[in-house]
């Protein structure tokens, strides 16, 4: 099954799709859709036939059937938001879309219609704090988790502004069966230092979570408790190499299909941190360093787990790699100029 990727230009207003040469993970040029209003987040249902974009410059979700032939998006609504979602998931059905709102200060439960597409108005919204950057349900489809970072409007190519941000990860329960959140006790869990959780990951087998840690610089792993819902701290290591202290910040975190290997950004030191997952215990030993384009903003892995894509958002470039079965270590290959502010990338294998 073929994978399509798409790379959404912010500044462009734009969305490029590629096809993936799944044996040397080459991409060859598909459509360029227009996408006005600043594309800059992500998310896929759960059957792949709906991609879901996250507008920046003018608020709002769209909602694009995805073509099983070509990957070709067509918009099937737009729904206005008040404020940007910063991040978008669907929960484990498929039946509702979740979204963070970094600015906005809150969490967003959407419904899904029959064609998959978003309805409007959202069926709930949950008051956080400002810096709400993620939100996804745990595999049991129960539980759902909001992190908010330690320092706001954190721009690596700037000095630090020390605005300071809640740096909590709020903790709810989720019903499936009417898309409502709602607060888990305890509410609030602070993680270990101001460490500023940003984005997450759940392990595929084991009852892990994988944070990035945007102003720690680090990755921490947290057990979560299948009866209540709530995270522990198991433990935090450094996204940057021994000794480097240049500013950065972190983005994204991926695990690979398998479980076996975990991946985050650092942005300022504009590396992809590679990390190998224990099997039994899902600990965390480092896999080595990839130098890529710089502020790694967003990247994303493909179907298998095979090639890496990596955009830089300050170069307008995309890097790509192939991440070797056996280590995790990150092999360049080709880097393709895609344009301005490349802010969302996404692998999807097309249903057919």
């Amino acid at each position: 099954m073929p994978d399509v990727l798409y790379v959404g230009l912010q500044d462009d207003e734009k969305i490029l799709s590629f096809g993936i040469d799944a044996g040397a993970g080459k991409l060859m040029p598909g459509a360029a859709t227009p996408a006005a209003g600043g594309p800059s987040v992500f998310a896929v249902s759960p059957d792949r036939r709906v991609l879901y974009i996250g507008y920046r410059g003018t608020p709002a979700i769209e909602s694009c059937r995805i073509d099983s032939a070509s990957g070709a998006l067509t918009s099937l609504r737009r729904v206005a938001t008040e404020h940007p979602p910063t991040y978008l998931a669907t929960d484990r059905t498929g039946k509702y879309l979740l979204s963070a709102h970094y600015q906005g200060a809150y969490a967003a439960v959407y419904p899904l219609g029959s064609d998959g597409a978003v309805s409007e108005p959202a069926i709930d919204r949950q008051n956080t704090a400002p810096g709400a950057h993620a939100i996804l349900t745990d595999p049991s489809n129960r539980f759902a988790f909001v992190p908010h970072i330690a320092r706001q409007n954190d721009n690596v190519l700037e000095p630090p502004k020390n605005i300071p941000g809640p740096n909590f990860i709020a903790q709810f329960r989720f019903d499936a069966a009417t898309g409502r959140l709602h607060p888990n006790a305890p509410f609030k869990l602070d993680p270990p230092g101001p460490i500023g959780p940003r984005h997450y990951c759940f392990h595929p087998t084991l009852d892990l979570a994988y944070f990035s840690d945007e102003q720690g610089c680090s990755v921490t792993a947290y057990r979560v408790d299948r009866a209540s819902g709530t995270l522990s701290v198991v433990g935090t290591i450094r996204s940057l190499p021994e000794g480097v202290t240049v500013r950065n910040t972190c983005s994204q975190i991926h695990l690979t299909p398998s479980g076996r290997f975990l991946y985050v950004g650092n942005r300022g030191h504009n590396s992809i941190a590679g990390f190998a997952v224990d099997p039994a215990t899902g600990r965390l030993t480092p896999a080595g360093h990839a130098p890529t384009e710089a502020v790694p903003t967003a990247f994303g892995l493909d179907s298998r787990g095979t090639f890496l894509f990596a955009a830089g958002t300050a170069s307008g470039r995309l890097a790509s790699y192939r991440a070797d079965g056996e280590t995790g270590a990150l092999s360049p290959l080709e880097i393709y100029t895609v344009g301005r502010r490349p802010a969302a990338v996404l692998a999807v294998p097309l249903s057919r």
